[in-house]
């Protein structure tokens, strides 16, 4: 009853009530919005990592551009002024204007210089005689001493791109001394991006016009040809400028961080290597792939008749909504994963569900073949260099947090090779007329580096005395003799020994074994049982990340794991399988760097015709003429098993064909 209540009910209404007799001041003047700390505002919104938001309130005219000058040279007068000035110079930084991203494929537009923070110079090039301009062929002239000079230190921002350029003039560029991409990837390999307008931003404050500001977007973009000369030197200078101004800022704190050494021993020289084996490219056999498209074309459509006489009706096979309806509604098929958008069809689904059913596994069957001609077989005839008749990829320097390479334009190290299918596309590579495919792959490297890195004495006297480590470990495990050892213990052996290197816990263990993870747990245990000192390794590389905020490689790579003592239960457990992967993974990528800096010196020095091509994990893969293959299996084993000394012999196997796919010893 309310009556029952009064006495909180008024209450109640006394507490809800605003007292209009309290006496406030109010200055109105006081609660007009003012302008905000910008300093302040911009320190916020970098720890919170709101890049977009801390770019908005920046502006582009930072201390940077203040008292910055800038100068376009379009006469040879002029020109030949600076070149009296650069020649002068021991060290000064290079920008070049391109056509194109795509550096085989680019022109020249101009080139900009700079050797004094706050000063720079931008050489617009024409190669036309009434263009606006300085004549191409008389500063390609001029340039070339200079820039070949290795005693002139030379300075970029992913310079690997301007060597590529220039080389297409015949300048081959060096003396190369610092590149801030680079700089800025070992500094923090973990970092989203490390281009230019990122890095300004991050430690000068500064906020660079975009390339899309320049070029504008979609169909309205242009080719720097195009823009104004002022435009794009103003442009070039800021990134001359900019570049600078960050070198002198990494180099302190490379050698602070005691990454000097990995930067100025592996990486820079890593750049000669890799601009010559992009310029390089590998042979494809093109009516191969045509071929092959052509019988993927008539398995694709055997395979669509089959899927929807499985299904029962015809469908959009690549409509996760009218695949859903036929799953799970049609079939009654358990639902495995919800999503956003509704029920999830994805790979894992799929293999979830093909023991349950034919469709689903029909259905990888037609994803796998589908992928593989869009991306690869029908993809790259179409990337092949006109003027080159080869392909060229680029590879990748400051992409992987763990220091590997990757590739890209197109990626050839995802292709495939557990699938006949996808081991087909490697018959597709290979030499000019009469020459060799010649592979070179180190065996079991993470294994021995770990072997190395834990000082186990049973794992490294496995190595010494060239056991099959895989049955080596099986044996162990189950507590046999080697010989008795069968393929399915090797097997489960192997996924365990790789797995322990990327920290692997019993439930993935059971998941690749497929086994409940109690008895994954029972294979982890008999490991370290066996192996202890491995345990050792993995518990002070915890420790180690926990304490220090990182970890290391045998060279002193550096990665930065904060979320090991900052993130949730999930986040940590990866911060921990991180720890204890990323020294083995990242010193078998800087083993393979010194093996290609070492080889391609060597090549060098012995005018070897040869051509390295590529690089595939732990994989270096050559294009050989009949004569020099024997100097070259011997020269590229010898390198390559001698790059890093370790606790346990390292070995590779090296093998050769008419193609990347058929090969011998």
């Amino acid at each position: 009853m309310l009556s029952e209540q009064e006495d909180s009910a008024r209450m109640s209404k006394e507490l809800a009530m605003v007292d209009l007799t309290v006496a406030m001041e109010i200055d109105i003047a006081g609660m007009r919005i003012k302008d905000p700390n910008v300093e302040k505002l911009l320190s916020i919104f970098k720890d919170l990592e709101f890049k977009n938001f801390a770019k908005e309130i920046t502006s582009c005219n930072s201390d940077v551009h203040r008292d910055a000058c800038y100068k376009t040279i379009s006469s040879l007068e002029e020109f030949k002024k600076i070149m009296l000035e650069m020649k002068k110079k021991l060290e000064f930084v290079l920008d070049t204007e391109t056509t194109s991203e795509h550096p085989m494929e680019a022109k020249l537009v101009g080139i900009s210089f700079c050797w004094k923070e706050g000063e720079a110079y931008y050489v617009a090039l024409c190669s036309k005689p009434c263009a606006k301009g300085v004549d191409l062929e008389a500063v390609i002239k001029e340039l070339k001493p200079i820039l070949e000079d290795e005693h002139v230190k030379k300075i970029g921002q992913n310079i690997k791109y301007d060597k590529l350029v220039l080389s297409n003039y015949g300048i081959d560029i060096k003396g190369i001394a610092h590149d801030t991409m680079i700089a800025s990837y070992l500094l923090n390999p973990s970092r989203m991006s490390h281009g230019l307008d990122d890095i300004a931003f991050e430690f000068l404050d500064h906020k660079m016009t975009s390339i899309d500001e320049l070029l504008g977007t979609g169909k309205k973009r242009v080719t720097m040809d195009m823009v104004d000369i002022e435009k794009v030197s103003m442009y070039s200078c800021a990134d001359s400028d900019v570049t600078l101004r960050l070198k002198n800022i990494f180099e302190k704190e490379l050698f602070k961080k005691e990454l000097e050494s990995l930067f100025r021993d592996i990486e820079l020289p890593l750049v000669d290597v890799l601009s010559d084996m992009e310029r390089n490219g590998i042979k494809i056999d093109v009516n191969f792939l045509k071929e092959t498209s052509s019988d993927m074309d008539n398995e694709l459509l055997a395979l669509i008749k089959d899927i929807y006489k499985i299904a029962g009706e015809e469908f959009n096979i690549n409509s996760p909504k009218q695949l859903s309806k036929i799953l799970f509604e049609k079939l009654g098929l358990p639902i495995v994963k919800k999503t956003k958008t509704g029920i999830s069809t994805d790979v894992e689904v799929l293999e979830k569900l093909s023991p349950l059913h034919p469709l689903p596994k029909e259905l990888l069957r037609y994803r796998e073949l589908s992928k593989l001609k869009s991306t690869y077989v029908d993809a790259l005839p179409e990337l092949i260099n006109k003027k080159t008749g080869r392909l060229h990829t680029s590879f990748n320097q400051a992409v992987t947090a763990t220091g590997r390479l990757s590739s890209s334009n197109p990626n050839l190290q995802n292709i495939p090779i557990k699938t006949e299918e996808g081991r087909k596309i490697r018959k597709a590579f290979i030499g000019e007329k009469g020459n060799f495919i010649m592979s070179a792959d180190y065996s079991q490297i993470e294994l021995r580096i770990l072997a190395h890195l834990s000082k186990d004495p049973d794992l490294i006297a496995a190595f010494e005395n060239d056991r099959d480590v895989h049955s080596h470990t099986a044996s162990l495990i189950f507590g046999v003799n080697e010989k008795e050892v069968t393929s399915e213990m090797r097997a489960n052996a192997k996924t365990v020994n790789f797995g322990i290197i990327y920290g692997i816990s019993a439930f993935g263990l059971g998941k690749g074994l497929g086994i409940d993870p109690g008895g994954a747990q029972q294979f982890i245990d008999s490991y370290f049982e066996r192996y202890p000192a491995v345990r050792v390794y993995m518990e002070d590389k915890i420790e180690e990340a926990r304490s220090t905020g990182y970890v290391t490689t045998l060279f002193n790579r550096r990665r930065y794991i904060p979320e090991i003592n900052t993130g949730g239960m999930r986040e940590r457990q990866q911060a921990e399988r991180i720890a204890i992967n990323t020294p083995v993974q990242g010193s078998a990528a800087d083993l393979i760097k010194i093996a290609m800096i070492n080889i391609h010196k060597s090549m060098k020095e012995k005018t070897i015709k040869s051509l390295m091509t590529l690089q595939v994990h732990d994989e270096l893969v050559f294009e050989v003429p009949k004569n020099e293959l024997d100097i070259m299996k011997e020269l590229v084993k010898e390198e390559m098993e001698g790059a890093v000394k370790l606790l346990v012999p390292v070995k590779v196997s090296v093998q050769y064909g008419k193609n990347w796919l058929e090969m011998e010893g």
